[in-house]
């Protein structure tokens, strides 16, 4: 049987230069982070860790293996990096994923999204799912589907990543001890993605069609949409689309373009914000 919600927070991408996955993971580590091997990429060309977090949402430490200088010109190695989604992303908190459910047939994500949006005339499409996979340091395959939103829009749109081997092999929660964290960080509070005022308008209702809820509020410069979670709290995700408004946000938005600008984590009793060297990190007390 194949899910088709579209609002349930799957896991977080962080991008940092080629090669420093683990450079990366002790600069989380140092946050207070449980960060666990990930493994390499089907196609090569990236590699990952995780921070697996007790709502079931993780976190994607992920860079290319490789500089593109490092393929010959013209090789198809070389034109498959060129054109990889995130190849031209600035580094930082470049994309996000929502879970999917694995159907590259029957009941497609991208088929769900793209009538719901044809009926609201918001103007979202989603293109033709694709396969994707990554083998684990044990050895052991992963295989999974992503529905990605069409040209342009990776990063302020989320793709949707849907299991076809078992979540827990992908998302490894066991032991426990993976998902408890030093820093008391328990899942997502929020996820905030800053825009221009010229696109926030038809942004909204873009978010709108694929979340396929109305916003929880909704004001002339910020939406807000609340998330599902694997393991759902109370105080689950929220999504937060808003109008860069400080000095620091709009120079964000004139470097990056529309984008995610923070991550904020629920935690037990842990409160402010530090900077990572290619993202903002937030901490928010837990109810």
């Amino acid at each position: 049987m194949s899910n088709s919600s579209t609002n349930i927070l799957d896991h977080i991408v962080y991008l940092t230069p080629p090669g420093s996955v683990e450079a990366t993971s002790n600069q989380f580590r140092d946050l207070g982070f449980t960060v666990i091997p990930g493994g390499t990429h089907t196609d090569g060309l990236t590699a990952n860790a995780l921070i697996i977090l007790a709502d079931g949402v993780y976190l994607e430490l992920i860079s290319f293996t490789h500089p593109p200088s490092y393929y010959p010109p013209g090789s198809p190695p070389r034109l498959a990096r060129d054109s990889h989604p995130w190849a031209s992303k600035p580094l930082g908190w470049i994309d996000f994923a929502f879970l999917g459910n694995g159907s590259l047939t029957e009941n497609r994500i991208s088929d769900i999204i793209n009538e719901r949006a044809k009926k609201e005339g918001s103007g979202v499409t989603y293109d033709p799912e694709s396969a994707g996979g990554r083998q684990r340091p044990d050895g052991k395959v992963l295989k999974w589907v992503i529905s990605s939103p069409g040209a342009g829009n990776r990063g302020t749109l989320p793709f949707f990543c849907g299991d076809v081997t078992p979540r827990g092999w992908r998302v490894p929660s066991d032991p426990p001890s993976n998902v408890e964290h030093l820093s008391t960080a328990l899942g997502i509070s929020h996820i905030l993605v800053l825009t221009s005022p010229g696109a926030f308008s038809s942004l909204s209702q873009q978010l709108t069609s694929v979340v396929g809820t109305p916003p929880l509020s909704s004001i002339e410069t910020k939406v807000v949409w609340q998330l599902g979670a694997i393991h759902s709290r109370e105080d689950g995700p929220k999504l937060i689309l808003k109008v860069a408004e400080a000095d620091r946000e709009a120079d964000f938005v004139q470097k990056a373009g529309s984008g995610i600008y923070e991550v904020a984590f629920l935690t037990q009793g842990k409160k402010g914000s530090t900077s990572t060297p290619y993202g903002q990190v937030v901490w928010t007390p837990a109810p």
